[in-house]
């Protein structure tokens, strides 16, 4: 899976899915600075999935409408230990094959999928 990864993202997260043999771009390393609407625009021209920690993009998906068909998942859970997140984000980017067109809140208990305005 082609993943765009967040500034706010952890290192040893991307790291562990870059294992997992996805394609990961890391906004922190590879456009360090770059706005919520720009990492939206690569996402979608690099046919990336954004995983995030960040709520904005919900409301620019949702509120303004910007194109996020690449899909979108947004983190919702507390930093028990560095082993725990990774393993959790891990195991909730490969629980399903294609996120396009959703927006996902992951939460320890549950994951809340809705489609995105036009998909």
């Amino acid at each position: 899976m082609r993943i765009i990864a967040n500034e706010n993202f952890p290192g040893d997260a991307v790291n562990a899915l870059q294992q997992a043999g996805h394609d990961v771009m890391w906004i922190r390393t590879d456009a360090p600075g770059s706005k919520d609407h720009d990492i939206l625009a690569i996402a979608e021209n690099e046919q990336r999935l954004v995983v995030t920690f960040d709520k904005d993009f919900g409301e620019l998906a949702f509120r303004y409408g910007l194109s996020a068909q690449c899909g979108v998942i947004l983190f919702r859970i507390s930093p028990l230990s560095p082993a725990f997140i990774v393993q959790f984000i891990v195991q909730a980017v490969n629980s399903m094959d294609d996120w396009s067109g959703h927006f996902a809140v992951v939460e320890p208990d549950y994951i809340r999928i809705r489609p995105l305005p036009n998909s």
